[in-house]
């Protein structure tokens, strides 16, 4: 199919390339033409981070950094519209904007001084909220307990 582009050139040496071909709609490229930067016809972004070749990039989709102890509060967050405290060691993050569908990854982290935390996901997962919970690691039945530093990452 026809492609287009659009070069940077510094006195003759070609420095990059800004251009379009039937598969990929908007695509950046160095001065060696390698592909560092698409956007498919599909939609898919596509970059070259330091690998050797442009591929799919998976975002994080949701991501959150709470205190989960006392009165529960984000400090940060993205895509999250709010943490609800479902008792000791249980909370659901509520997404702002829905996935779309339910076969998200989700990875986290709990942080205690006191203990050696685990951090779980329930399988009731939804497209508009994931249940995590908290428990004390390294016992033989683990506790669920409340954290001050609890991290989660959702990536589809």
């Amino acid at each position: 199919g026809n492609s287009y582009k659009l070069q940077w050139s510094d006195n003759g040496t070609v420095r990059g390339y800004l251009g379009a071909y039937a598969s990929h709609p908007l695509r950046v490229a160095n001065e060696s033409a390698t592909e560092v930067l698409a956007i498919t016809s599909a939609g898919d972004l596509k970059f070259n981070s330091g690998y050797g070749s442009a591929a799919t990039a998976y975002g994080c989709r949701a991501w959150v950094n709470f205190n989960g102890q006392g009165t529960v509060a984000i400090r940060a967050s993205g895509n999250v519209s709010s943490i609800t405290d479902e008792g000791t060691g249980f909370y659901t993050v509520n997404f702002t904007t829905a996935m779309v569908d339910a076969n998200y990854s989700v990875a986290g982290t709990a942080e205690d001084i006191a203990y050696g935390c685990g951090f779980y996901t329930r399988p009731s997962r939804t497209t508009s909220e994931i249940v995590v919970q908290t428990r004390v690691a390294n016992t033989t039945n683990p506790a669920l307990v409340d954290t001050p530093a609890i991290n989660v990452q959702v990536f589809r």
